[in-house]
């Protein structure tokens, strides 16, 4: 049959509507014969819910699109040609755990970066190639997009363990692009920024409008006090004479890392006053899924851009259309470094500016990263390629070194603390720890 074969695992998502408005926008460049929107049997409720929203929409867009709703994931994998993956292992609670525990040893409690990031990339890698097997019995030529976070390194696990093409998406640089246009008063399509480093610690290199290099004038904007943040991240604002003194972009999530007291009081205040952030975003998700259960609902909520991931869903519908009409446009996504990034050994997953071909993308060379950032970014990747290695073989001792090499956590002691009660804490998700006796 003509038309392409979708399958987006985590279909219950809350941001599953900002996919089928992508999917509906591109349907004449990009013909989707079938949608399979899949959850597990938990999700049972969020899936009917957003699955019945995916319904109206595409009928209201008169596009020959069938959604399809699943809880047998090797059924929906059968054929695909586009795997997007956007899953959550033990849901906002493992969040929160995330969030909280952290912060009962003074260190930053993040779902992405530090201790949090590393216990989601624990639970969330063996999820991921588990999927990557199904896919390569099932449909072994589809590309997996990814959105699940932690995107950089779960696109490290897959680039290491697995034989599928993958490509890891955030939603960060499209979020900096638009940032950007704003603090110019123009068009984001007017914007071109080469992004370079890695997930949720990129940078902004080099930043035009209309092609013309504006870099200096939009770092002064920032210096000076202008907004580049995300929703789910306090804006601390920048001390002006570093950022004249880096010279770069940063993203909203290096201040975790150049701010990190500041950070961490902040959030140690919002945990007195509104809870921790998976507790707010359990809220939205809550307003929004009454939003989607109207049966006169058929667009897209505004109130959905009130996530911190906005966008994604968008990014991943442009780079399926880019990949499988061969359009050679430029975004920024994780893929394997091939030489890209100098300070990176080549094998790794970067988030870079790539070329989008029907091969797939092909990263843009930038060649050294500037000294001033290089430490800090070849120090994640040391805890990512750790982190990974620890979620593959349930290897104790991995998991605390993953943690105490992290920046964000100052000691070896508390790392191996922190381990001990996160490792209790979600137990239920992850068994490759518990199969042998921990010492």
């Amino acid at each position: 049959m003509a038309g392409i074969k979708i399958v987006t695992i985590g279909g219950g998502s809350s941001y599953t509507p900002e996919l089928i408005e992508g999917f509906i926008k591109r349907y004449d460049e990009l013909p989707i014969r079938e949608l399979w929107l899949v959850d597990i049997p938990e999700g049972k409720e969020k899936l009917e819910t957003v699955g019945a929203l995916a319904k109206r929409m595409v009928k209201k867009a008169r596009v020959p699109m069938e959604i399809k709703l699943s809880y047998n994931r090797r059924e929906a994998l059968r054929g695909a040609d586009f795997v997007t993956t956007q899953i959550r292992v033990g849901l906002l609670e493992a969040r929160a755990k995330d969030e909280l525990i952290p912060l009962k040893y003074g260190v930053i409690g993040q779902e992405t970066n530090g201790p949090g990031g590393l216990f989601k990339g624990l639970r969330t890698i063996p999820v991921i190639l588990d999927i990557c097997k199904d896919m390569e019995e099932l449909c072994p030529n589809a590309w997996l997009i990814n959105f699940s976070n932690p995107a950089g390194m779960v696109t490290e696990a897959v680039l290491r363990h697995s034989k599928i093409k993958t490509v890891g998406l955030c939603n960060v640089p499209i979020g900096m692009r638009m940032g950007v246009a704003e603090m110019l008063g123009v068009e984001a399509s007017r914007v071109h920024i080469d992004f370079a480093g890695l997930n949720h610690m990129v940078y902004g290199l080099n930043v035009y409008l209309d092609g013309e290099a504006v870099t200096d004038k939009v770092l002064d904007i920032l210096s000076a006090g202008a907004e580049l943040t995300m929703k789910n991240i306090v804006d601390l604002g920048w001390e002006k004479d570093f950022i004249k003194a880096l010279r770069i972009l940063p993203c909203p999530y290096h201040r975790y890392y150049y701010q990190t007291s500041k950070m961490l009081e902040e959030e140690q205040k919002e945990l007195t006053e509104k809870g921790t952030r998976a507790q707010v975003v359990q809220a939205l998700e809550k307003e929004l899924f009454e939003l989607y259960k109207n049966p006169e609902l058929d667009i897209k909520p505004p109130q959905l851009e009130e996530r911190g991931g906005a966008y994604y869903s968008d990014a991943a519908c442009s780079l399926i259309n880019s990949i499988y009409n061969d359009k050679r446009d430029i975004q920024p996504v994780n893929v394997r470094n091939n030489g890209a990034i100098a300070s990176i050994p080549a094998d790794s997953a970067v988030e870079v500016s790539c070329v989008i071909t029907k091969d797939g993308p092909k990263p843009i060379s930038v060649g050294d990263l500037p000294v001033a950032v290089r430490g800090l970014v070849q120090q994640i990747k040391s805890f990512e390629r750790v982190a990974v290695e620890a979620a593959v073989s349930g290897d104790y001792h991995q998991a605390i070194l993953a943690m105490t090499i992290n920046p964000l956590v100052p000691s070896d002691t508390i790392a191996k603390q922190i381990v001990d009660e996160m490792l209790e804490a979600h137990k239920d998700y992850l068994p490759q720890f518990f199969e042998k006796t921990v010492i």
